[in-house]
């Protein structure tokens, strides 16, 4: 029988002390978070993209944000786009590829 790491090799390990730092801000960012549940907040990603909504749940991995979609009024319809039927959609992001959080209409 094959070695199991054989049969199955690691692509990428994380080094002790990257996974280290990565659940340390996963955990800054869950508690920092947390009292803003319900309140609307502007996020910028590790990678630039920012994102505004409001935060309405929270759990050790996920920060989920709601994003309202323009209402069909006002809207400009680019059909070269997919179209959203929801008028909010709820947004994942992982709490330790956040780089700002801010407070909005306080």
């Amino acid at each position: 029988m094959e070695n199991l790491a054989e049969m199955n090799p690691v692509i990428y390990q994380a080094n002790s002390a990257t996974a280290q730092m990565l659940k340390k801000a996963r955990d800054q960012v869950y508690h920092a978070s947390r009292p803003y549940i319900q309140k609307p907040v502007r996020i910028q990603t590790i990678d630039g993209t920012i994102y505004e909504g409001v935060l309405v749940n929270l759990d050790q991995t996920h920060l989920y944000l709601s994003i309202p979609q323009p209402s069909m009024e006002n809207r400009v319809i680019d059909y070269r786009q997919p179209y959203s039927y929801y008028n909010n959609v709820i947004l994942p992001l992982v709490l330790y590829e956040l780089l700002v959080i801010t407070l909005l209409y306080t």
